[in-house]
């Protein structure tokens, strides 16, 4: 009876020794799988033709504000960034589709786009302002009535517009594929105003004060932030702590200035 005592605890032994290996087996992967590891490169999506935020220079390299925030963004989370030109107009198709990680370009929020897009906090102030030729009889808001407008497909301002009674008036709303286009449509004559950020009709209008005049009167305030997958939340909270750091160093301040001549990060 005694030997078979000690027979039973030693295999009473054996098994918790071998559930006790089972056990630390397992927790390393089950650790493992909690903390993925950083991307290594993120793929940013953005409208290549939308100044000073993202565009090509006459050496047809990729610059902007927008590029250099992303590029300071990339370098503190220590990743590679790629800069992927979209259309804009399908651009939650190509983040959703992960042909892109991040929409980083001028992109307002809005609650819409939130049913789709994780947003960081916003960064930047703009206002969807009307731009007329110099020589145009339109001075406020409400002279748009018969007239044709110009804006770009996909962009907030088409919402900011079709909010606004006056824009029932119109006698047609134009859409191009990018801003610059239609600005060109407004020195030829075909349209009689456009409605476009702020941000890329000053830049615009500044480069030739004699030939734009910028109304008063606008569409609306809104506010830029960058965009991630809603699934994607640890790549949009590496974005938004590297964002806040910007901004508390003044390194966010020192890009804006660059760009736009004063601080207007928000």
């Amino acid at each position: 009876m005694k030997k078979l005592t000690s027979l039973l605890m030693l295999s009473l032994t054996a098994g918790a020794l071998l559930t006790g290996c089972g056990n630390n087996d397992s927790a390393p992967a089950a650790q493992s799988a909690a903390a993925p590891a950083a991307p290594a490169k993120i793929v940013i999506g953005l409208d290549d033709n939308f100044p000073p935020m993202g565009f090509r220079n006459e050496k047809n390299e990729l610059v902007g504000f927008d590029i250099d925030l992303a590029r300071e963004a990339a370098k503190r989370l220590g990743i590679e960034v790629e800069f992927k030109p979209i259309d804009w107009s399908a651009k939650e198709a190509e983040l959703n589709g992960k042909r892109v990680d991040a929409l980083w370009n001028g992109l307002t929020i809005t609650e819409e786009r939130k049913k789709n897009i994780g947003f960081t906090t916003a960064y930047m102030e703009n206002h969807q302002i009307i731009v007329v030729p110099a020589n145009s009889p339109v001075k406020t808001k409400a002279d748009l009535a018969a007239k044709v407008i110009g804006i770009q497909d996909g962009s907030s301002a088409i919402d900011a517009v079709q909010k606004d009674p006056i824009a029932a008036s119109f006698k047609e709303l134009k859409k191009f594929g990018d801003n610059v286009t239609a600005l060109m449509d407004l020195t030829t004559g075909r349209l009689d105003a456009v409605v476009l950020d702020e941000v890329v009709g000053r830049y615009y209008t500044a480069k030739k004060p004699g030939d734009y005049v910028v109304l008063d009167d606008h569409f609306g305030t809104e506010e830029y932030g960058v965009g991630t997958r809603k699934d994607d939340t640890e790549l949009l909270a590496k974005l938004q702590k590297a964002m806040d750091d910007m901004k508390a160093d003044g390194s966010a301040a020192r890009i804006s200035t660059e760009w736009f001549g004063k601080d207007i990060i928000k």
